[in-house]
């Protein structure tokens, strides 16, 4: 075991040095006391042979009974002390791989699969847990066992005991041999229930998909697939576990046979007492359990150590979108003013940037429309705005700061997005309006819900805004969940609004009514990313982006007598709008 992991044990058992010393000195008083019982019952056999009275036998089973009691409650009391602090830190850890996955970027979840960090969230901090309380209580036992244990036992008689032990060795040759296979085989089971879990969690979440194509089958068979790869690993690792354990408990049995049989002769020449050989079956039958449950033991903290590695590789990794070191705290709500100057996106794993050389300049207050074909674009200028995806420095401004070089908590708090799909949670309608101010009064939840043109739906509603919304909003139609998006930002007071898509789902009468609510409303910057150029014809200017280049900009009126891509898309829609009107 490499330094690095044992320090990163120490670490993680540091804060709890206190209590693991308790245990430490818990156990060392078991094993004191379980090698001096078998000592008294050696007493009180070869006393018997001597001619013992009855009421010295009875005060030395006395005896027996209370030490034997004693190291049954203070063995309880060193696995409560040491499987707690397994506990504590399984908690601790569990909290700090939550907190550390709050602040990755979006993508991350997306790249890493939201299956293998429930993997690591849950399966392999069981292991770290079974790695510092079970793993390292039963090393530290087996060690204190043999310490203890082997001087009284070459007290007693040296040759015998070396005997009895001197399949001990291939015991734990044994071991050796088939460790090293469970812990690749436990990390194959491993890996095949995260892809299982994986799957549950992705076909959960898109299963309408799946029963609007009818893919019903090709799921079940892909979850077959994957469930009988977690079936084959779990009875290969079966196998060599029923494999190991009988091979260790065979190996003891033929020791103990060993001892008697050389002790009996060993008795025939007088050179053993019968106590004596009665202590020294003792004490192997006390080896020989924590001998057996090495192989599992060490299965145990091997398997942790690799879960220690899983979950370090999350804990370590840096988020790429993050607080500048130098990154001011703002005080004060913005106004609003965004400039891009040569904006440029280009994603990991693209070979062009989405966003080129993009320049341009909104004021406070402002209702900008963005408009532009399909995969133009747009949403990335949305997430930039949002600062989801990584932005290169001194190009995108809030008031003329830098968006790298302010805080995210202040940046998110002055700019809320809205995407076209905006996530609900499984609660009720007022939880989700309230998730951008969960200290908001009824009255101001009642405005955003009038601004977002919602108030009418939740009052049709039996329980209002108690109604349950049900996971990812499924009880609500589109554009009531898209509706209830939009309250939930108008309800955080940002000073700078994004609409991506966000009205996809609303007619175009209800989308205009919505923006005529909250235009000009503390003089908002309102910045609409749409499809729906009826909606957008209301805004002050219409940026229009074509190949991730800013290609036109200018009031509706301008931009159909300039006869480019807006008069274009804008005639094209039309026409749409008359033929679904025909038809």
């Amino acid at each position: 075991m490499s330094a690095f992991r044992l320090d990163l044990i120490s670490r993680y058992l540091r804060p709890h040095r206190r209590t693991v010393l308790l245990g430490a000195l818990a156990l060392v008083v078991v094993n004191i006391l379980s090698v001096t019982i078998p000592m008294e019952v050696r007493r009180v056999i070869d006393g018997l042979q001597e001619g013992f009275s009855i009421d010295s036998v009875l005060k030395q089973a006395g005896l027996i009974v209370a030490l034997a009691s004693s190291m049954g409650f203070i063995r309880l009391l060193s696995r409560q002390l040491v499987f707690g602090v397994g506990r504590q830190v399984e908690v601790e850890l569990r909290q700090r791989l939550f907190d550390q996955m709050l602040r990755q970027e979006p993508a991350w979840v997306q790249e890493i699969g939201s299956g293998e960090v429930i993997s690591r969230a849950t399966s392999d901090i069981e292991n770290i847990r079974r790695l510092l309380g079970f793993a390292i209580l039963s090393l530290t036992n087996t060690a204190l066992a043999y310490c203890f244990t082997l001087p009284a036992m070459f007290a007693i008689d040296p040759w015998l005991t070396l005997a009895s032990l001197s399949l001990y060795p291939l015991m734990l040759g044994t071991v050796g041999l088939f460790g090293g296979r469970m812990v690749r085989q436990r990390k194959r089971q491993q890996e095949a229930l995260s892809l299982l879990s994986e799957l549950i969690q992705e076909d959960l979440s898109g299963i309408s998909a799946i029963k609007i194509y009818g893919q019903e089958p090709a799921e079940e068979k892909a979850f077959a697939e994957r469930n009988n790869k977690y079936r084959d690993s779990a009875i290969n690792l079966a196998r060599t576990a029923s494999t190991l354990f009988p091979l260790l408990q065979g190996i003891s049995s033929v020791s103990l046979l060993l001892l008697i049989s050389i002790g009996s002769s060993q008795l025939q020449r007088g050179a053993l007492s019968i106590g004596g050989l009665v202590a020294l079956i003792l004490y192997v039958e006390r080896l020989v359990f924590p001998t057996a449950l090495l192989g599992f033991t060490l299965n145990t903290f091997q398997l942790g150590q690799v879960s220690l590695e899983r979950v370090e590789e999350l804990l370590r990794r840096i988020p790429l979108i993050r607080d500048q070191n130098s990154s001011p705290h703002i005080k004060e709500s913005l106004k609003g003013r965004i400039e891009a100057r040569g904006l440029s996106i280009r994603y990991e794993n693209s070979n062009q940037c989405t966003l080129k050389d993009l320049n341009f300049s909104i004021e406070p207050g402002e209702l900008i429309g963005v408009v532009g074909p399909v995969g133009c674009g747009k949403t990335t200028l949305a997430r930039a705005l949002g600062r989801t995806i990584e932005v290169p420095m001194g190009q995108l401004f809030l008031d003329g700061n830098d968006v790298n070089n302010l805080r995210l908590n202040d940046l998110r708090k002055n700019v809320a997005l809205v995407p076209q799909e905006g996530y609900l949670f499984t609660t009720t309608l007022a939880e989700n309006l309230k998730y951008g101010d969960p200290k908001a009064s009824m009255k101001r939840l009642e405005e955003s819900a009038t601004q977002a043109r919602l108030i009418d739906d939740i009052k049709s509603f039996p329980d209002g805004f108690n109604t349950l919304v049900g996971e990812r909003g499924i009880t609500l139609s589109g554009g009531q969940r898209q509706r209830t998006a939009l309250g939930r930002a108008l309800l955080s007071s940002s000073q700078v609004l994004v609409l991506d898509d966000a009205l996809a789902s609303v007619d175009n009468k209800t989308a205009s009514e919505i923006l005529h609510s909250i235009r000009n409303e503390n003089n908002r910057t309102i910045i609409m990313i749409s499809h729906q150029l009826s909606a957008v014809a209301a805004c002050d200017r219409i940026l229009v982006i074509q190949n991730g280049r800013l290609v036109q900009e200018g009031t509706h009126n301008e931009l159909l007598l300039s006869k480019g891509l807006y008069s274009r898309l804008w005639e094209r829609q039309q026409a749409e709008e008359k033929l679904e009107a025909v038809s």
